[in-house]
């Protein structure tokens, strides 16, 4: 199975209560990576560090992680963490809740000058979003304007309608739910109750209910045994009855017995059915944030480590850096667990060299406890033997009854003693945690040898890479002339402005040119001036269309009626004329497109008929093409001129250097076009190239009217 790569639902509700546990942990900085990544650098009373990250791209997840393990530190912030960091700063960690069944988690924090609120959506295209304690935005990753809903800067965070939570839903709404389905038990399980496909599989399992039972072959008993599943995993996350598990895929023909040998595939908050049944290892962990920080951990090394068949030569320098950080951080990671574990000796030896006073202390309070005595008059006893100058008294430094722990101060070491145990209890408990630290490092030093080897074989493969790459480079040069422009360090510019670069315009893939009108006054322009005999003109059944001409010849040229358009070349204008009109702004992927010739067109309106700005009247038949899809690409041509161009997909792909395919969506053609040019940035070795002749502005200048997103993003 392939490894999980987005949090679930049920992760997210068993995450808020383990969240729970760092309430009160004060903001010390905050962090963005790239245009997904955000991290938080808290403080903890009791646990010291605590780092949080949030990943809303490919990989979506919120967990804590062990401060070796967070990425370095990135250069200058940008503006979206500065805001956090002027916002957070000393801010208390006040809580975090689930937004009913969605992924959608609410982070609150609390400062003397107000709330603030980091709302994480773990769905779909992911975003973070930052508001003010009444919900009104500060700012956001991506801006999204929807029928729905909408979040952008100053309005207020709108969340996604209700869905059904399985997790509180009433016996007599459970059964509507599935009465109404037409599919079978674990499909409307995953869809209509919201469960997923993992969970709802695993609630089939756990009610012994077969899963492609179809819903009208299901009975009353089916229902109840479901129902009750469901209620059990219910009841388990809202007591946090948690057995976190990291699961592990068996690897065929493997050398080595090894766990660590076997990929990760999934954590979860407690032991899965299906995943037994499946056959996969599964390992222990103390806490669910703990099996989530082990699991991205390795997932990410595993990504590094799976080459790319695309990538034409792979990122060594990178791999190479990121294991000698892996190795600093597993030294450090070393020189503590030393320090704890020679910190826990040296506090065992403490108690047997005072033996005496540790003695006193505890028996002064097991005999006290004996008596029934409270812990404060127990606290107080001890308070009041310091100010008489009792040498176990003025040891005391705390006295904590909920856990029934007293901390001692022993030549300037602060040791916790178990009251209800002896010294030598306590002594023999602290050789226990040093030992455990001590095999910990043993495991650390393991980790780092075979760390170590990864190093090396990067290093290797580097070196092959560059041995065999001079000799594929030489014939790559006899062998192909073409100009990879995409890894050239510097692009020549060579700028052309052709006469109708004011208008919306691509070339077809055999070469004919295609205009369209931006508004009524250049549609008016169009069929007045640049009208010619042998073009046709194209225009939708929808309102709201440019009119669309696809030349013959050039205006420089003698005109032609004589000249026979190819069929592709009307086909590609066609989806150029419904692509920029109002069916992509509704949402739609296709409509209905006529084409006529050009004498076919007139500005002259029948009697009794008017014509408005941008207007013309039909004579004669038209040519329709029905259910004509919608479909743009927008690329970076680099010869015989570097600019930007926009149309048809199978126009541009043959003109362009790189493209990017563009399909109605919920972003603003601003957004958009942002989204694309950091990616285009991204494909380019000459970002300054980029800069100069692609920006969101030029970019947006080939883009539909409407919302949009990247095709297959």
């Amino acid at each position: 199975m392939d490894p999980k790569r987005e949090l679930t639902s049920v992760d997210l509700a068993a995450l808020v209560g383990e969240f729970g546990t760092y309430e009160g942990a004060k903001v010390d900085k905050a962090y963005l990576y790239g245009d997904d990544l955000l991290r938080l650098k808290m403080r903890d009373f009791d646990r010291g560090r605590v780092e949080l990250l949030i990943e809303v791209g490919e990989i979506k997840r919120a967990h804590t992680v062990a401060p070796e393990r967070v990425p370095d530190a990135p250069g200058r912030p940008p503006q979206f963490a500065m805001m956090l960091r002027n916002r957070l700063s000393g801010a208390d960690f006040v809580g975090v809740e689930q937004f009913e069944f969605d992924r959608i988690l609410e982070f609150v924090f609390d400062r003397d000058d107000g709330t603030t609120r980091i709302i994480v959506e773990l769905f779909g295209q992911g975003n973070i979003a930052v508001t003010d304690g009444e919900y009104e935005v500060i700012d956001c990753l991506e801006t999204v304007r929807l029928k729905s809903r909408t979040v952008v800067p100053g309005s207020r965070y709108e969340f996604p309608d209700s869905r059904t939570n399985p997790l509180s839903v009433s016996r007599e709404a459970f059964d509507r739910e599935m009465e109404d389905s037409d599919t079978d038990v674990v499909r409307t399980l995953a869809t209509q109750l919201n469960m997923g496909g993992l969970y709802a599989e695993e609630v089939c399992t756990r009610a012994g209910v077969e899963k492609a039972l179809d819903i009208e072959d299901a009975t009353e008993d089916d229902y109840r045994r479901v129902y009750e599943a469901i209620e059990r995993l219910a009841l388990d996350v809202r007591n946090a009855n948690f057995d976190p598990r990291l699961y592990r895929a068996p690897v065929e023909d493997e050398e080595s017995d090894e766990p660590d040998d076997e990929p990760v595939v999934d954590a979860t908050p407690f032991p899965l059915e299906e995943h037994k049944e499946a056959g996969l290892t599964a390992e222990s962990a103390d806490s669910f944030l703990d099996a989530l920080d082990d699991y991205f951990f390795e997932l990410e090394l595993e990504d590094e480590e799976e080459p790319d068949p695309t990538e034409q030569r792979p990122d060594f320098e990178e791999e190479i850096a990121k294991h000698e950080r892996i190795i600093e951080q597993q030294q450090g990671a070393i020189e503590g667990f030393e320090q704890q574990a020679q910190s826990q000796r040296e506090n065992a030896e403490l108690l047997y060299a005072e033996y005496g006073v540790v003695d006193d202390i505890l028996s002064t309070v097991q005999e006290a406890r004996a008596q029934d005595r409270p812990w404060d008059e127990i606290e107080e006893r001890f308070e009041e033997g310091k100010e008489r100058g009792i040498e176990a008294a003025e040891a005391v430094v705390g006295v904590d009854g909920t856990e029934g722990i007293v901390t001692v101060e022993l030549d300037g070491e602060e040791i916790d003693l178990l009251a209800r145990q002896g010294v030598e209890q306590n002594a023999d408990r602290l050789y226990t945690e040093a030992k455990r630290i001590a095999k910990k490092k043993e495991g650390a030093l393991a980790a780092i040898e075979d760390t170590r080897e990864d190093l090396e074989d990067a290093k290797r493969r580097r070196d092959e890479w560059e041995a065999t790459d001079e000799t594929a480079d030489d014939e790559a040069e006899e062998e192909q002339k073409e100009t990879n422009w995409l890894e050239l360090a510097s692009i020549p510019i060579r700028e052309n402005e052709p006469w109708y670069d004011r208008f919306r315009w691509f070339h077809t893939s055999d070469g004919y040119l295609v205009i369209g009108g931006r508004n009524a006054d250049q549609n008016e322009e169009l069929v007045k001036k640049y009208l010619e005999p042998g073009d046709k003109v194209l225009h939708t059944q929808a309102h709201g269309g440019p009119v669309t001409v696809l030349k013959a010849t050039d205006p420089s040229e003698a005109s032609s009626s004589d000249i026979e358009l190819p069929d592709s070349s009307i086909e590609e204008a066609a989806q150029f004329a419904v692509t920029y009109s109002s069916v992509w702004k509704d949402g739609r992927y296709a409509g209905d497109v006529y084409a006529v010739d050009a004498d076919q067109v007139t500005k002259t309106p029948e009697s009794g008929e008017y014509l408005e700005k941008g207007g013309f009247a039909i004579r004669g038949d038209r040519t329709y093409y029905r259910d004509t899809p919608v479909g743009v690409a927008v690329g970076i041509q680099c010869e015989p001129y570097t600019r930007v161009i926009g149309g048809p997909p199978s126009a541009v792909e043959g003109q362009a250097e790189t493209t990017i395919e563009l399909e109605p969506g919920r972003y603003a053609q601003a957004d958009a076009a942002k989204r694309m040019y950091r990616q285009f940035r991204e494909e380019f070795t000459d970002e300054s190239f980029v800069r100069k002749i692609a920006s969101p502005d030029r970019i947006q200048h080939f883009m539909p009217p409407g919302g949009s997103r990247i095709a297959e993003e």
